[in-house]
C-alpha cells in the first residue's frame, strides 16, 4: 500500500460515547457500530491526510507504538476499502457537507438537500 495516498470516506457516520458507527441519514437512530479500529480510521478519513499521516498520528497515541502498526493499520483501510467506506486518492479530497462530520453534527434537512443534488448514493 501506498503510504503517500490520501485517504477519505464515503459514508455518513456517527460517534457518541466512544463509539463510531455507520448512520443513516434518512433514519438517523439506525446505526451500525464499527469496531474500534476501523471506527478510528473512518474519523481520520478526511481527505486531507496521507496514509503516512496517519500512521505516524497512531503511532504517537502510544507510549511505544506496536511493531506492527502499520501492517495492521493497512489491513484496516484495506477491509475499509472492500467494504466500500474508504477510498484512496493520489490528491487530498475534499469531503462533501455530509461526509465532513459526524450525523449529530450536520443539519439533516441540507445534508439530505445536498445528497439529493450530488446524486450521492447512501449505500450502508
Amino acid at each position: 500500500m501506498d503510504n503517500s495516498q490520501y485517504f477519505y470516506r464515503t459514508i455518513i457516520f456517527t460517534r457518541k460515547n466512544n463509539q463510531v458507527a455507520l448512520a443513516d441519514i434518512n433514519y438517523p437512530e439506525n446505526i451500525t457500530p464499527l469496531d474500534e479500529w476501523l471506527g478510528t480510521v473512518v474519523t481520520l478519513a478526511d481527505g486531507a491526510h496521507t496514509i503516512q499521516e496517519m500512521i505516524n498520528y497512531m503511532g504517537q497515541r502510544y507510549p511505544s507504538p506496536p511493531s506492527n502498526l502499520e501492517k495492521t493499520l493497512h489491513s484496516v483501510i484495506e477491509r475499509l476499502m472492500d467494504g466500500d467506506m474508504i477510498k484512496l486518492s493520489e490528491t487530498p479530497v475534499s469531503l462533501p457537507y455530509y461526509l465532513a462530520s459526524p450525523i449529530e453534527e450536520l443539519d439533516l434537512e441540507k445534508a439530505r438537500k445536498l445528497i439529493i443534488e450530488d446524486g450521492y448514493s447512501v449505500m450502508h
